[in-house]
């Protein structure tokens, strides 16, 4: 019964519209108050969920990315994809793609991604003849690529979810080679659409522009090299690693290319700090609801039952991916890590499953339901850029749907794609 209440209370305050960080702690108020359990566990677990040293990063990442967001990086970054593939069918649309890869591995985050490279990329589409859900579509499903590669904040949250005892740095390797079949899987879905509607192509402005545009966007780019060297080479610790972002963000900003005045770095610590602010108490209240969970032998349940109800590994990964892909719809990617990974990591280390691979399964299923109404935060951010309905968007944009949702087999179904580069980093 108290489990009932737990995810009965949850459900009914986020179908009625509530924010999810005041769903998840009214349903554990809730609960406790049935369980007639001393109502101060809510506070202290409230501050145990963000007093975890490992979640120092994801604020500074946070901020390192708003830097390089509004200082400067995001346009030069377009100009080097647009120089490197413009000229492919659809080529405003492989330029989007491949910005979200490069922008990716400067925010981490498919929100600021697709606010960035979208904001800039939808409406250029639109004025150069793209149909308005062609131009919404491919930028919406290219933000996903932010989730996968470093530093990817919603890779972070798994690690701490976990209880901090997977790697961030294999985490961040582990993402690298399905984000890039992401970008190809995108890239030809564009490229296939962009055929069929007849969509021209940009001229390719010669090398020496190419290189040029690459000299440029290489400060921005050298964020990722900084993140990934540093922590795997132990110069710096994954928190260490995010204050080193920060002023390397800074340095580039204000110094090389000078983008970042007074009043934009102001604005830019106001956002930074709201964002912040939002994120830590979607985990604070997640962290209750996971001591909830926890103490009501949730985990324990769900590996009796997908034990009851399927016997080997493969099959036992694809409920948990349909269960995420369901879940997706209505919960934001945040939340959904921090309740699923207690339930569902110990079923998946019971099957033998790397939790590696299952954080990179977890959080790319997860990534699926942003780009999926009702609850899709990245869909809406892009139909609100493009100026179009929910409805006309979701109409065609089945074919970048299906196309992530088979790089998401791939990925789950062999782990040795995701698997093979940090086990190069394993001693």
């Amino acid at each position: 019964m108290a489990t009932a209440i737990l995810f009965l209370v949850f459900a009914v305050l986020l179908l009625a519209g509530v924010p999810v960080a005041f769903s998840l702690a009214a349903a554990a108020l809730a609960t406790l108050v049935y369980l007639d359990l001393p109502l101060v566990v809510l506070v202290q677990q409230l501050g145990a969920g963000i007093g975890s040293a490992t979640l120092i990063a994801i604020p500074l990442f946070i901020f390192a990315g708003e830097i390089m967001l509004r200082g400067g990086i995001s346009e030069r970054l377009i100009g080097l994809a647009a120089a490197l593939v413009g000229r492919l069918r659809g080529g405003l649309g492989q330029v989007s793609v491949l910005s979200s890869l490069f922008f990716g591995g400067v925010s981490g985050s498919a929100i600021a991604d697709v606010s960035a490279v979208g904001g800039t990329m939808i409406p250029q589409m639109v004025k150069r003849g793209y149909d308005r859900d062609y131009a919404v579509n491919v930028s919406i499903t290219a933000a996903l690529v932010a989730l996968l590669v470093p530093p990817s904040h919603n890779l972070i949250l798994y690690s701490a979810a976990a209880g901090g005892g997977i790697s961030i740095i294999e985490l961040f390797a582990a993402g690298i080679v399905p984000a890039l079949m992401m970008t190809v899987a995108i890239m030809f879905t564009g490229w296939a659409v962009a055929r069929r509607r007849g969509y021209g192509t940009e001229a390719f402005p010669g090398f020496h522009a190419v290189l040029v545009r690459l000299v440029a966007a290489l400060p921005g780019l050298g964020l990722v090299v900084l993140i990934f060297v540093g922590i795997r080479a132990g110069i710096f610790t994954a928190v260490e690693s995010a204050a080193m972002a920060v002023l390397y963000a800074l340095a580039v900003t204000a110094l090389i290319y000078r983008g970042m005045g007074v009043r934009t770095f102001l604005d830019t610590v106001v956002h930074a700090a709201r964002t912040t602010g939002a994120i830590l108490f979607v985990i604070a209240s997640a962290a209750a609801f996971g001591w909830l969970l926890a103490y009501l032998q949730v985990p324990a349940a769900a590996v009796e039952l997908l034990q009851a109800v399927a016997s080997d590994r493969l099959t036992v990964l694809l409920l948990i991916i349909l269960l995420l892909l369901a879940l997706g719809t209505f919960m934001d990617l945040a939340p959904m890590i921090l309740i699923c990974t207690p339930i569902f990591l110990p079923v998946a280390r019971a099957y033998g499953i790397d939790p590696v691979h299952f954080g990179l399964v977890l959080v790319l299923t997860g990534g699926i339901g942003l780009v999926t109404p009702p609850v899709g935060s990245v869909l809406f951010i892009g139909t609100a850029i493009g100026k179009i309905g929910v409805g006309e968007c979701m109409r065609t944009i089945w074919p970048f749907w299906l196309a992530a949702l088979g790089v998401l087999l791939i990925v789950a179904f062999f782990p040795g794609l995701s698997l093979w580069l940090p086990g190069l980093l394993r001693p």
